[in-house]
């Protein structure tokens, strides 16, 4: 019996896990299509196209000659399936046609929550305490189709959104390599998604990690985690300068007053609309702050926040 076909659109660090996850489960891959490496953007993560050379694949990107007639290409090669794992773009109904078996997409949360863009940060950002890894059939409509398998994992108090971006990366892999002998044989089942109103997420911009001091304390925690390094950060304009906040712990005493940064027995403290945060990494400009130097000058001045 022939081997069973797919091509893959993938991106990040789901994307080469994935890809391993079909390799080693047996699936042929004559095609991969990623995105193009922004030069302008800090490369934290692994390389898909550099995976799939490794294992002698054709690789191509969104932005090659070749994708301009990427339908046809496709038809030309008869999958079986096409997957996409963090691929940075809707795939068209003419290339989900393509695939004869199925079309399925690796999505970073617990669907029908958090469909569209960013959902990991999202998702700390609103306070929520567990996530994982969706597998799901493609449709025209984004992140909508029938369930296949997903995985929970655990957001914990503190995590930021790269620690949970890890365990969402190896949750992703277990539900593809645990659901790819159902896929292949025709038996894996599925599930129809309902379409919860107010699930569907955005992209996030670098302007959104702009935090508001009069916030809960809270809130202002959840942020920082959302968009720590390395995504973009949280920060704020501090005395003309700009203040990046990347760390910090809810703390059990409230100060009252007007939100303030300050320093107490040796530690960064930052008094919000209600609730204070303990500052546990911070730069600016220049670079790191330290701040056993930054809690003498506010404790000696306190630096109003708005």
């Amino acid at each position: 019996m022939s081997r069973a076909r797919a091509v893959v659109f993938a991106y990040h660090d789901v994307g080469v896990r994935c890809l391993k996850a079909l390799l080693s489960g047996g699936v042929e891959v004559p095609l991969v299509v990623t995105v193009a490496d922004d030069p302008g953007e800090r490369q934290w993560f692994a390389s898909v196209a550099e995976a799939a050379r490794d294992y002698g694949i054709e690789v191509i990107t969104a932005e090659s000659p070749g994708a301009a007639r990427l339908d046809a290409r496709l038809a030309a090669l008869a999958p079986d399936f096409v997957f996409s794992f963090y691929y940075r773009a809707l795939l068209s109904e003419a290339l989900l046609r393509c695939a004869r078996r199925g079309a399925f997409n690796m999505h970073g949360s617990l669907l029908p929550k958090y469909r569209g863009r960013a959902p990991v940060n999202w998702a700390i950002l609103n306070g929520e305490r567990e996530t994982g890894a969706t597998l799901h059939e493609m449709i025209a409509r984004a992140d909508s189709g029938d369930i296949v398998d997903q995985m929970v994992v655990p957001i914990l108090a503190d995590d930021q959104a790269g620690e949970v971006y890890a365990k969402v990366t190896v949750a992703a892999e277990i539900v593809l390599a645990r659901s790819l002998p159902g896929l292949l044989a025709g038996t894996a089942s599925r599930r129809a998604q309902p379409i919860v109103s107010g699930q569907y997420f955005g992209r996030r911009r670098p302007e959104d990690g702009r935090i508001d001091w009069s916030w809960p304390a809270a809130r202002i925690h959840n942020l920082v985690r959302a968009v720590a390094p390395p995504f973009p950060g949280a920060f704020s304009d501090v005395g003309g300068g700009r203040l990046w906040i990347h760390r910090t712990r809810l703390e059990a005493h409230g100060d009252t007053g007007a939100p303030r940064l300050y320093g107490r027995a040796g530690a960064c403290y930052a008094a919000c609309g209600q609730g204070t945060l303990r500052i546990l990494a911070a730069a600016d400009d220049r670079g790191p702050l330290d701040l056993t130097r930054a809690a003498r000058e506010w404790e000696a001045r306190p630096r109003a926040l708005v």
